[in-house]
């Protein structure tokens, strides 16, 4: 699933192309992916490009408001298996409902444009068409962004004190830290040096502090190596610079990327997994396996 650092390159990407264009069509091949009824995708046919930024996970192209309309917003999530694809030339094949990973096609003055695609069978990617981002439930609720300055060691430590959970389900949840998921909560917790079972009342301050340098610096490094990449190349260029997340049975590049010796693990759930180092992360002991145990340490 693309995170904070690739949505926040994707944003940058479409903010340097498409600002100050003027849409000419939008056509939608995934009714499933389209979450609002009204305004119509149609609406925003006319309309000029005057800025893409990000909420969390989202991408939001604002259009700038006709004389008598209020702005307009397409907001996207792309769930896990999502992505943006820009176009220097749309293609001119018509747009079929169901027909492929397409699911939406916008088209600008110049010729240029972008789809919206999904592989798999699942359908979650999300479109929605609003007069303001706050009328996306989902953006409504996120948490603090953690590259902002109301992001600071306190209020992390609030966070961790308010009920009792797993650092890395902290870390995950979007009500309470916005744009991090399953691939970066791994990274975060491996600079960290913790158990992604950490419970979240068991920090102390300097616990806390590493934490919240983890958070900062993991999300900045992997900021700085999307910025200024081509779409195509955000997904390659994410997965190169992992150090343990999606690498099962890999020597661990170490916490501090000097390599400790040992491999990393995975522990497996119904949907999902995560990575982890033991050595640097658990004390040499591997975390049990939700395949094979029931219990985990």
């Amino acid at each position: 699933m693309p995170e904070l650092p690739e949505i926040a390159a994707l944003a940058l990407f479409l903010r340097e192309r498409a600002v100050g264009r003027v849409v000419m069509s939008v056509d939608v091949a995934e009714i499933s992916a389209l979450k609002t009824f009204s305004p119509q995708p149609a609406e925003l046919v006319g309309r000029r490009v005057s800025g893409v930024c990000r909420h969390g996970k989202w991408i939001d192209v604002t259009t700038a408001a006709a004389a008598d309309c209020a702005p307009l917003h397409l907001v996207v999530h792309l769930a896990r298996a999502g992505w943006l694809r820009w176009h220097d030339h749309v293609p001119e094949t018509p747009v079929r409902l169901g027909r492929s990973p397409l699911a939406l096609r916008v088209r600008f003055d110049d010729g240029s444009g972008f789809s919206l695609t999904e592989a798999g069978t699942r359908r979650r990617l999300a479109v929605h068409v609003v007069t303001s981002p706050q009328q996306v439930p989902a953006i409504a609720t996120l948490g603090v962004e953690p590259l902002s300055p109301g992001f600071t060691v306190e209020l992390l430590g609030e966070l961790l004190a308010a009920r009792r959970q797993q650092v890395k389900g902290l870390l995950r949840n979007q009500g309470t830290i916005a744009g991090i998921g399953n691939a970066y909560s791994d990274e975060i917790l491996h600079a960290a040096r913790l158990s992604p079972f950490t419970p979240t009342t068991s920090f102390d301050p300097a616990r806390t502090a590493e934490l919240y340098g983890a958070i900062v610096g993991v999300l900045r490094e992997a900021v700085e190596a999307a910025a200024g990449r081509p779409a195509d190349d955000l997904k390659d260029a994410k997965r190169r610079n992992l150090r343990v997340h999606c690498r099962t049975g890999l020597p661990c590049r170490g916490w501090d990327g000097i390599p400790c010796g040992d491999i990393v693990h995975e522990v497996a759930f119904a949907d999902s997994s995560l990575q982890y180092c033991p050595t640097c992360q658990t004390g040499g002991h591997p975390l049990a396996d939700r395949r094979r145990s029931r219990l985990l340490r």
